[in-house]
C-alpha cells in the first residue's frame, strides 16, 4: 500500500535517541548541570499560577527563551530521583503551549505567543526527554532492579499530563501548522516505540503507560486526518511501528476501539439512516472528531483497518520476536534463550483472539449484527452489503486465520522450513518490518522449540473467532446472491479441516464456533454447501446425542444450552435432504477418489440416530420444542416419500424384484438403539464401493401388497433396480426397514409418550408439543414396507358388528400411547392442590384432545376391552373428578354416590367433548354429510318440504315450517322439534315420528316408527283374497226377556260393614245435593233410555242390520296418530318425578326438575333464536389467510394484486400445488361448514339452480379462493380451517358489512345472562357450593334413586353481566406469505393487509386483531426444491405450536399438512391461554338454555298432557 513511499523510522530513532534533545548544560558536569536546572525552573515555576498568582513572564527576547528552554530540556533529563524538578520542567513547558491555544495563559512568554508553532515544535522535541531511558538505564525493563515502584508511578503521571496537554492542544488549537502536526506525530510515534517496543515487563512504566499513549496516538492521528491529513510516509511509517507492538495487548484494543467507531460512521453515510446504527460505548463515540468529512472516514478506516497488518503474524511468535529489542534480551539472558521465548509472549494466544474478535466486531457491523449476539436467530438488516463486499475486505484475514493449525496450515509450514533450510544458516534482522519473513534459520521454524504456553493450539480461540466471523458472512447470503466461487472454495476447505473429528470425539472452540454461527448454512442456496454434510453430521453426533457435552478444555466458555440450539438448527434444516436426493452422490473435497463416497441416502439413519439421541437427553425447554417439530416432520416425510414417491415405483417396472424382509423389532426391545441404523450405514457404504457408487434403491407398491379394509393400511414391498447385486440388494431390504416409516413411528411414539409421562409433564410448552406430534402421528397413515407377518407381530381384533378380523400391526403400538396418554391425565389429576393451575389444566385438555385423535384414526383401537375401559375410566375421572374404581378389586361407585368435583370446568368440558366423540363419531365420520358438517343438514323447512300435507307454496318461510313441530327441551341442554306427519317417501302408514336434536354436539335428525313387525314382515299378509265366507243365517232368534238384577239374591243377608257405608244411599245424595238435582238426573236417565230404545228399533229395520246379508270388510286404516305421545312415553319423559314427604332433603330446595320444558313456538323471534343456534357450530373454526409477494414488494396492494387472474401465471408453480395440498376446494353456494366468513357459514345448501347460476364465472380461476366464491376447507371431527386467498374483493366486502353493522351470525355473541367466566382453581366448583344451585351445563346424574346423598354440583361463577367476556379475545389471525426472495418477510405490510382478513366476527370482539398478535408463516421455496419455513408472531409462552420450527426446511410433499397442522396447533394454544374461552359444545348448551329462559311454557303436568293431544298447525 505505501511500498513507493519513503519510511521515516529513521528520524523516529534520532528522536528516541535524543539527537535532537540535547542541552549545552550537557557539556558540564551532571551535579553543575542540576543546580542552573533547580535555580531557574523554580524561578520560572512560581510565575506559572500554580503556588500563587501568575505574573506576566520577564523573557522578553527570543534568546532569552531559547536559554530558558536548553535549561529545561536539560532538566527533563535529570535522574528519576530529581522528580520535583521534573515536575518544574513539565508544568513550565505545559504552560507554554497555551500559546497555540485561543486564549494563552498570561504566564507565556512574549516570543512563544509570537511564534508559537516554532516553539511549540522546540518544546515537543524537548518531551522526549522525558520518556527516554535515562544514562546507565538502558532499557525500562532494567528500572525494576534499580529504581523502585514508587518512583515509576511518579514518572508515569509527569507522563500522563504531557500526554494530557498535547492532546488538549491539538484539540482546542487553531494555530497549528503541518510542520506541527508532522512534529507532534512524530513525537507520539517516538514514544510509543521507546515504551512498547522492548518485551513487557510487569508493572514497568511501558507497562503502566501503554494503554494511555497509544490512544493518545490514535486520537490525535484522528485529530490530524481532519486538519493535516497524514503524509503516505507518515501512514507507513504508523504501520511499521505498529508491527514492532504487536506483543502488546493494548495495541489490539485500542485499535479494535478506533476501528468499530470509523466504522459507525463509515455506516452512517454509506448505507443511509434506515440502516441499523453500531452503538459503542459513549467514550468510543467521540473518537471521531466533528468536521471530518466522509471521504476523510473512508480513507482513515481502510488505512487504520490495515495498520498492525496481517493478524495471522500473531500465530508466529518468531515473528513478533524480531525487533533489536528482543535480540537483546536474548543475549543478556542469563541462561541464554531464543528470542521467541520472553515471558511476555505468551500473550499472543490472547492477542490473537483479541484481534479476531475486532475483525468479527466490524463484520457484525456490516451486517447490523448486535455484538452481543451468538449468531443464530437475530434478523439481519434488509440493506447490508454484499457477501462479497465484505470477503474482499477481510477474507485474507479471515481464510488465514481459520487455517491456523489445519492440515493445509502444517503443509504450508514443512515447505517453508524447507525452503529456509536451503538458505545460510544467518539471522537475517530487518530493522523496521514486521512482515512475515521466511529468512530465519530452521531451528526458529521448528515448532518443538516453543513453549508449551505458545503450541499452535493455544491458538484455537482466535481460529474459532475466525471461522465463526466467516459462518456468519456467508450466513448473511440474500435471495438470489452471486458469492464468488473462490470464495466458496475456500470456505468449503476451511469448513471441512475445521469439523474434522478427533479420535477421543471431544467438542474443541472451533467446532462450537462453527455450529454457533452456522445455523442457516443450508437454508440459502450456497452452491455445492451439501459436500459439508458429512462433516456436519460428524459434528452434530458429537454435540447433541449425549448429555454431557464432552469438552476439549473447560476454559470454553459459551452457553450449552445455545450451542445445542445452534445443532437442533441445523439439524431441522438437513432432516429432509436424504430422501430429496436420494442416491445422489457427495464428492469429498480432499480426495480424488470415490472412496469415501457417500450417497444422501446412506445419511438417513445417522440423522435418524442423531434426531432420536438428543430427544433423549434434551433439557431445555424450547429446544426439545424445536426436536419434536423435527421429529414429526421426519415421520411424516417419510410417510409421504414411501405413499407418493415410492407408491407406484414398482407397478411400472416388470423387471423388479419384489422381496419380503422381516424387520420388525419386538415391542419390548429397546427401540432407541442405534446398532441398527450404523449396520445400515455400513451395508450401504459396502454396497455403493462395491458398485462403483452407482446403486440406486428405490421401493414401490408389488403386486403382493396387502390391503387392509378395515384401517386403509397399505404394506407395499421393497423393489431392488436391476444393476443392483441380487445380495446386495437382500442386505438392503432387511436394513432399510429400520428406517422407515413405520420404523420411524415405532420409536417415535415410543420415545415421545416415554418422556412426556416421566420428564416433560410440569413443563407446558414441552408437553403441549409432545401431545402435539403425537396427534400428528395419530394422523398418519403407514404403509408397511418390506415386512413378514408372523403371528408374534400380529394384534388380531375381532369385530362382530361387521364380521371381520382387523390385521394391524401397529395396533400394539397405537393401543400403548394410548394408555399412555391416559396414564398422563391421571396423573396430571392426581398431583396436589398446589400444583393444580392454569398451565395444568391446559395440558389436561390437550391431552383429551390427543387422546380423541388417536380414537378417530385408529377406531378398532375401541373394540380392545382394556383399551376402551381405560379411556373410559379417564374419561370419567375428568368429569367427575374421581374413578368409580381406583383399584380392580374395588367395588364399584355409582354416579349418583360421587361428589362432582372436576380438576377445573375445562377439565370436564374436555372429558365431556371426548365421551360425546367415544359414543358419536368414532367409526361413524365422515358421516354421509362429509367432514364438512358433523350435524345433519335437515331442519324444520327442509323436513316440511318432503311432507304430505304441506303445500310446496306454503313452506316459503322457516316460521310456518316451525309451527308443524313440537318443541321440548330436555336436560336444560338438548331441544327436542317432533314432527307427528309422515314423510312422503314413506308408504306404510305407521305411527310416525320425525325428531330434530338441537344438542351442545350438533343438530341431529331421525325418523321412528312404531312397527308391531319387523320391516322385513310388515308387507307379508296372512290371509287369501276371497277366504269364502260361509252363508249367513238369517234366523231371528227369540230374545227372552228376563228381569236385570244388580246384585246377588242373598246380598240383602251379609252383614254390612264400615266399608259399605262409604257409598252414599239415594236418599244420602237427596239429602246433599237436593231433590231437583236428583230430578234432573232422573230425567236425564229416562231420555237417554228413549233414545236407546229407538236407535235399536231403527237399526233391526236397516240394511245394515243382522237380519240382510253382507260381506265383512277390515276398517279403513287409521292416518292419525299421536305419535309425538308415544315416543316421549316410550323413552321415559314422561315419568313425572314425584317427592318423598318424609325425606328432608327432598321437601325442601327447589321444586323437582322436569324431563320436559315446553317451549312456545309461536313468538316471532323463535325462529331466529333456533337459527342463530344452528349457526353456532359444534366445532372449533379457523382462517389461514393466504398471500404471494414477489420480490421486493413492500405494499399491500402490490401483494393482494399477485392473485388478480392476469397475475397468477407469473407465479412460482410449486405456489399453486401447495395451495392445493392445504385443503379441499369447496364452492361456498354448495358448503355447509365454516366458509371464513360469519355471514355464510354453516348453511343449508342451496337448490340446483342457484348453485350452477353461482358457478358461470369460475370456470377458469384455478386460485380464486377468495371466499367469494370458492375456498379451501380442511375439517375433522373437533376443528374446521379455511383458508382463504384474499383480493381486492375482500377488502370490498369487509367495508360493506361493516358499514352495515349487522351480521347474521351474532349467535357469536351470548347475552349477557348466560355469559360465564371460567375459575381455574383446584378442586373449582366443590364442596364449599351451596348444594341448592342446579347443575346446569352437565351431564345430568340418574335421579331414580332419591334415599342417595345428592352430590354436589359443579357450577360455572357469573362474570360482570355488563361486560360481555365469551369473545374477549379476538381469534388468532394466521397469515401463510409465500416469498419470492427471503427478505422481504422483514417488510411485510402486516397492519396493511388486515383489512382484507375480516370474518364478520370481530363485530362481537371487545378488541379488534392488531398486527402484533398475528401469527405469520413465510415460505420460501429455495433453487434445490426445499422449502423454508420463517415463523413470526407475537412474544409469550404458548406463541409458537409444532410441527413447523423457525428455520425448518421443508420438502413440498408434506407443506400443506403441516402447515395446516401448525395453523390449528396455533389456534388450540391460543384457546387454552384464553381465560374466557368457551368450547363450541359450551356454548351452544349456553344458548339453548337462553332459549329456554325466553320460550318456556310453565305447564303443570295435566297441562302438559294435554299439550301432547292438540295437533300442530
Amino acid at each position: 500500500m505505501y511500498s513507493e513511499w519513503a519510511s521515516l523510522s529513521a528520524q523516529i530513532s534520532a528522536n528516541s535517541c535524543g539527537a535532537q534533545c540535547f542541552s549545552v548544560l550537557n557539556k558540564f558536569p551532571a551535579s553543575a548541570g542540576r543546580e542552573v536546572v533547580v535555580s531557574v525552573v523554580k524561578q520560572l515555576g512560581t510565575n506559572l499560577g500554580i503556588t500563587q498568582n501568575a505574573e506576566p513572564s520577564h523573557l522578553v527576547k527570543d534568546e532569552e527563551v531559547k536559554w530558558c528552554m536548553d535549561v529545561i530540556c536539560f532538566g527533563l533529563s535529570l535522574p528519576l530521583q530529581e522528580h520535583e524538578t521534573i515536575k518544574d520542567c513539565v508544568n513550565v513547558y505545559c504552560e507554554w503551549l497555551t500559546a497555540l491555544h485561543p486564549q494563552p495563559r498570561i504566564s507565556v512568554p512574549k516570543p512563544i505567543c509570537e511564534d508559537a508553532n516554532l516553539y511549540a515544535r522546540q518544546i515537543i522535541n524537548h518531551f522526549h526527554n522525558l520518556f527516554v531511558p535515562r544514562q546507565g538505564e538502558i532499557l525500562p525493563f532494567l528500572y525494576q532492579t534499580t529504581l523502585g515502584a514508587d518512583t515509576i508511578k511518579r514518572q508515569a503521571v509527569l507522563c500522563h499530563r504531557v500526554l494530557r496537554t498535547l492532546q488538549q492542544t491539538a484539540q482546542i488549537s487553531q494555530l497549528m501548522d503541518r510542520q506541527t502536526w508532522d512534529t507532534l506525530l512524530l513525537f507520539l510515534l517516538a514514544i510509543n516505540e521507546i515504551l512498547l517496543a522492548p518485551p513487557t515487563v510487569k508493572d514497568d512504566v511501558g507497562d503502566q503507560l501503554c494503554e494511555r499513549v497509544l490512544s493518545v496516538l490514535f486520537e490525535v492521528w484522528l485529530l490530524a486526518c481532519v486538519r493535516s491529513f497524514p503524509s503516505p510516509s507518515m501512514w507507513k511509517t504508523l504501520q511499521e511501528s505498529c508491527a514492532m507492538w504487536r506483543h502488546r495487548v493494548a495495541l489490539v484494543d485500542q485499535w479494535n476501539r478506533v476501528n468499530l467507531a470509523l466504522t459507525a460512521r463509515l455506516l452512517e453515510f454509506s448505507y443511509g439512516p434506515a440502516f441499523p446504527q453500531l452503538k459503542n460505548a459513549d467514550e468510543d463515540g467521540q473518537l471521531i472528531p466533528i468536521g471530518m468529512s466522509n471521504d476523510c472516514v473512508a480513507q482513515t478506516w481502510y488505512r487504520f483497518l490495515r495498520m498492525i497488518g496481517n493478524p495471522t503474524a500473531l500465530c508466529s511468535p518468531h515473528i513478533i520476536s524480531k525487533s533489536s529489542h528482543f535480540v537483546q534480551w536474548a543475549l543478556t539472558h542469563e541462561k541464554g534463550a531464543e528470542t521467541h521465548q520472553h515471558p511476555c509472549l505468551q500473550q499472543l494466544p490472547q492477542i490473537f483472539l483479541n484481534a479476531m474478535k475486532g475483525i468479527s466486531s466490524q463484520v457484525d457491523a456490516f451486517l447490523a449484527l448486535p455484538l452481543t449476539s451468538m449468531g443464530a436467530g437475530v434478523e439481519l438488516a434488509v440493506a447490508r452489503p454484499k457477501c462479497n463486499s465484505i470477503l474482499h475486505v477481510f477474507h485474507e484475514w479471515l481464510f488465514e486465520a481459520a487455517h491456523i493449525g489445519g492440515d493445509t496450515w502444517r503443509q504450508n509450514r514443512k515447505k517453508q522450513a524447507c525452503e529456509a533450510s536451503k538458505r545460510p544458516s544467518s539471522m537475517i534482522m530487518e530493522h523496521r518490518k514486521g512482515s512475515i519473513s521466511l529468512s530465519q534459520p530452521n531451528s526458529l521454524n521448528d515448532p518443538q522449540s516453543l513453549p508449551p504456553t505458545l503450541t499452535i493450539d493455544k491458538y484455537e480461540s482466535g481460529r474459532a473467532e475466525a471461522i465463526g466471523t466467516l459462518c456468519k458472512i456467508f450466513c448473511a447470503k440474500k435471495t438470489g446472491e452471486e458469492i464468488l466461487p473462490v470464495y466458496l472454495a475456500r470456505f468449503y476447505m476451511a469448513l471441512q479441516q475445521c469439523l474434522k473429528i478427533t479420535e477421543s470425539r471431544e467438542c474443541d472452540e472451533t467446532l462450537a464456533s462453527i455450529l454457533l454461527h452456522s445455523s442457516d448454512l443450508f437454508r440459502l442456496d450456497l452452491d455445492g454447501i451439501n459436500v459439508l454434510l458429512p462433516g456436519f453430521i460428524a459434528a452434530l453426533e458429537i454435540v447433541l446425542p449425549d448429555k454431557d457435552l464432552k469438552l476439549k478444555t473447560q476454559s470454553m466458555v459459551f452457553n450449552r444450552t445455545e450451542l445445542r440450539r445452534s445443532a437442533i438448527n441445523i439439524l431441522l434444516s438437513i432432516m429432509v435432504l436424504p430422501l430429496h436426493y436420494q442416491t445422489l452422490p457427495i464428492r469429498d473435497l480432499t480426495s480424488e477418489t470415490s472412496e469415501k463416497m457417500f450417497t444422501f441416502i446412506q445419511l438417513k439413519s445417522r440423522l435418524m440416530n442423531i434426531l432420536m439421541n438428543a430427544l433423549q437427553v434434551e433439557t431445555d425447554a424450547q429446544n426439545t420444542h424445536m426436536l419434536l417439530g423435527g421429529l414429526l416432520l421426519c415421520v411424516q416425510d417419510a410417510v409421504t416419500f414411501e405413499e407418493t414417491e415410492l407408491g407406484g415405483g414398482g407397478g411400472g417396472n416388470p423387471a423388479s424384484i419384489s422381496h419380503n424382509s422381516s424387520g420388525l423389532q419386538h415391542h419390548e426391545a429397546n427401540l432407541l438403539s442405534s446398532a441398527c441404523s450404523e449396520r445400515s450405514a455400513s451395508l450401504v457404504s459396502a454396497g455403493t464401493a462395491s458398485l462403483g457408487g452407482q446403486t440406486t434403491a428405490t421401493m414401490g407398491a408389488g403386486s403382493g401388497s396387502i390391503r387392509d379394509t378395515a384401517s386403509a393400511h397399505d404394506y407395499p414391498s421393497l423393489t431392488i433396480s436391476d444393476d443392483m447385486s441380487f445380495e446386495f440388494g437382500q442386505e438392503l431390504e432387511g436394513v432399510t426397514t429400520y428406517d422407515n416409516a413405520h420404523a420411524l413411528f415405532v420409536r417415535a411414539t415410543y420415545l415421545v409418550c416415554h418422556r412426556l409421562i416421566s420428564s416433560w409433564k410440569t413443563d407446558l410448552n414441552v408437553s403441549l408439543a409432545a401431545l402435539e406430534l403425537l396427534s400428528g402421528l395419530a394422523r398418519l397413515h403407514i404403509r408397511e414396507t418390506a415386512r413378514k407377518f408372523t403371528n408374534d407381530t400380529l394384534v388380531k381384533i375381532y369385530e362382530a358388528s361387521q364380521n371381520l378380523t382387523i390385521i394391524s400391526s401397529d395396533a400394539l403400538e397405537c393401543k400403548r400411547a394410548v394408555k399412555w396418554i391416559c396414564d398422563y391425565i391421571c396423573y396430571q389429576c392426581s398431583r396436589p392442590p398446589p400444583a393444580h393451575s392454569k398451565d395444568l389444566h391446559s395440558t389436561i385438555v390437550a391431552a383429551f384432545q390427543c387422546t380423541a385423535a388417536w380414537l378417530m384414526q385408529h377406531p378398532y383401537l375401541l373394540q380392545d376391552k382394556d383399551c376402551l375401559q381405560t379411556v373410559l375410566e379417564v374419561v370419567e375421572l375428568g368429569i367427575s373428578g374421581t374413578k368409580s374404581q381406583s383399584k380392580g378389586t374395588d367395588i364399584p361407585k355409582f354416579k349418583d354416590e360421587k361428589e362432582l368435583k372436576p380438576a377445573s370446568m375445562r377439565v370436564r368440558d374436555a372429558a365431556e367433548n371426548l365421551l360425546t366423540i367415544i359414543l358419536e363419531q368414532v367409526g361413524y365420520f365422515p358421516s354421509e354429510c362429509g367432514p364438512e358438517s358433523i350435524s345433519s343438514l335437515l331442519d324444520e323447512l327442509a323436513l316440511m318440504k318432503h311432507c304430505n300435507s304441506m303445500v310446496p307454496a306454503a313452506a316459503a318461510s322457516s316460521e310456518q315450517a316451525i309451527a308443524k313441530f313440537k318443541y321440548f327441551v330436555t336436560e336444560n341442554s338438548t331441544i327436542l322439534a317432533l314432527l307427528e306427519e309422515p314423510l312422503g317417501n314413506d308408504q306404510d302408514p305407521q305411527p310416525t315420528v320425525t325428531l330434530l336434536i338441537r344438542g351442545p354436539f350438533g343438530r341431529h335428525a331421525w325418523t321412528m316408527q312404531l312397527r308391531h313387525l319387523p320391516r322385513s314382515k310388515s308387507g307379508i299378509k296372512y290371509h287369501a283374497v276371497n277366504p269364502g265366507r260361509p252363508i249367513p243365517m238369517n234366523d231371528v232368534t227369540q230374545r227372552p226377556e228376563c228381569e236385570q238384577k244388580n246384585f246377588p239374591d242373598g246380598v240383602d243377608k251379609v252383614q254390612p260393614c264400615v266399608a259399605d257405608y262409604s257409598i252414599p244411599t239415594i236418599e244420602q245424595m237427596r239429602e246433599q245435593y237436593g231433590t231437583a238435582s236428583i230430578r234432573e238426573l232422573e230425567s236425564m236417565l229416562e231420555n237417554q233410555s228413549i233414545h236407546e230404545k229407538l236407535a235399536w228399533a231403527e237399526a233391526d229395520t236397516s240394511a245394515d242390520s243382522l237380519s240382510h246379508a253382507q260381506e265383512c270388510v277390515p276398517p279403513a286404516v287409521c292416518h292419525e296418530f299421536h305419535a309425538a305421545r308415544l315416543f316421549l312415553s316410550h323413552f321415559g319423559f314422561l315419568g313425572f318425578e314425584t317427592r318423598n314427604p318424609h325425606n328432608p332433603a327432598e321437601a325442601l330446595g327447589n321444586p323437582p326438575q322436569r324431563p320436559l320444558i315446553v317451549l312456545d313456538t309461536k313468538s316471532t323471534a323463535f325462529a331466529a333464536d333456533l337459527d342463530r343456534l344452528d349457526k353456532l357450530s359444534a366445532r372449533t373454526h379457523d382462517t389461514v389467510y393466504v398471500f404471494y409477494v414477489k420480490s421486493g414488494q413492500t405494499s399491500a396492494q402490490q401483494i393482494i394484486g399477485n392473485m388478480a387472474e392476469e397475475q397468477s401465471a407469473n407465479h412460482d408453480p410449486h405456489f399453486a400445488s401447495m395451495l392445493q395440498t392445504l385443503g379441499w376446494p369447496v364452492q361456498v353456494s354448495e358448503h355447509s361448514g365454516w366458509t371464513g366468513f360469519a355471514h355464510n357459514s354453516w348453511s343449508l345448501k342451496g337448490t340446483p339452480e342457484e348453485q350452477q347460476q353461482q358457478l358461470k364465472s369460475t370456470a377458469n380461476e384455478l386460485l380464486n379462493y377468495n371466499g367469494s366464491q370458492r375456498v379451501l376447507y380442511w375439517a375433522d371431527v373437533c376443528s374446521e380451517i379455511a383458508f382463504v386467498v384474499p383480493t381486492t374483493w375482500n377488502l370490498r366486502y369487509n367495508s360493506d358489512t361493516s358499514d352495515g353493522g349487522s351480521i347474521s351470525s351474532t349467535d357469536q355473541m351470548i347475552g349477557p345472562s348466560n355469559v360465564w367466566a371460567r375459575g381455574e382453581t383446584a378442586g373449582e366448583g366443590a364442596a364449599g357450593l351451596a348444594k341448592s344451585k342446579s347443575r346446569n351445563l352437565s351431564l345430568e346424574l340418574d335421579t331414580s334413586r332419591r334415599d342417595a346423598k345428592e352430590p354436589v354440583p359443579p357450577t360455572r361463577r357469573k362474570g360482570n353481566v355488563t361486560k360481555p367476556t365469551l369473545l374477549a379475545q379476538a381469534p388468532a389471525k394466521i397469515f401463510l406469505v409465500w416469498l419470492e426472495s427471503y427478505e422481504d418477510y422483514l417488510n411485510f405490510p402486516l397492519e396493511d393487509v388486515l383489512a382484507y382478513t375480516r370474518t364478520g366476527e370481530e363485530l362481537h370482539t371487545l378488541q379488534l386483531p392488531r398486527a402484533a398478535d398475528c401469527h405469520v408463516i413465510f415460505v420460501h421455496s429455495l433453487l434445490s426444491g426445499l422449502l423454508r419455513v420463517k415463523l413470526q408472531g407475537p412474544p409469550g409462552r404458548m406463541s409458537f405450536a409444532t410441527p413447523l420450527v423457525d428455520g425448518m426446511v421443508l420438502s413440498r410433499r408434506v407443506v400443506g399438512n403441516l402447515v395446516r397442522q401448525t395453523a390449528l396447533n396455533i389456534s388450540r394454544r391460543r384457546r387454552l391461554d384464553n381465560d374466557n374461552y368457551q368450547p363450541p359444545h359450551v356454548r351452544r348448551r349456553l344458548k339453548v338454555q337462553d332459549i329456554v329462559q325466553k320460550y318456556k311454557m310453565d305447564l303443570s303436568e295435566a297441562e302438559l298432557l294435554g299439550h301432547l293431544f292438540q295437533r300442530a298447525i
